[in-house]
């Protein structure tokens, strides 16, 4: 993630075209409006294939991160997303690195094999992005449960 700019991330839905990128945002924000922080833990890490191959967290099963996929999921026709992000093809997956070289491939899947442990992440902030490059177009701070 440090090659693109962007810290470790959740990903609901990618876009394509400009043309929803204003209708994006606007489901973005709803979908954030009145949430708190979100406490996720991790206790796999997994890989997609690719090519690139992608390393990611596998979150464990709540039922927030379903919820604003929907939601956001509702707000755009899918036709517009990517195949991958759409309604029941959607995997929650934490993004920890996307562009994992060739060269890489082998230590990067050693690694995801070999993790035993247990992460808890405090995710406080939602955004929508462009890319390439990474562009922050809206972000919403989520405030404190406690």
């Amino acid at each position: 993630m440090r090659a693109l700019g962007y810290r470790p991330h959740f990903t609901f839905a990618i876009y394509d075209s400009p043309d929803v990128e204003e209708a994006a945002r606007q489901a973005m924000l709803r979908t954030a409006m009145g949430q708190s922080q979100l406490r996720v833990e991790f206790r796999r890490i997994r890989w997609f294939v690719g090519p690139p191959l992608v390393l990611w967290a596998e979150p464990v099963a709540n039922e927030i991160l379903p919820r604003w996929h929907a939601s956001i999921s509702a707000a755009i026709d899918p036709a517009y997303c990517r195949a991958h992000y759409r309604p029941g093809n959607w995997t929650p997956h934490c993004t920890l690195g996307s562009r994992i070289s060739d060269g890489m491939r082998h230590d990067a899947i050693a690694f995801a094999r070999s993790f035993n442990r247990s992460l808890t992440v405090l995710f406080d902030v939602v955004d929508c992005v462009v890319f390439p490059p990474v562009r922050v177009v809206a972000e919403r701070k989520l405030p404190s449960g406690a």
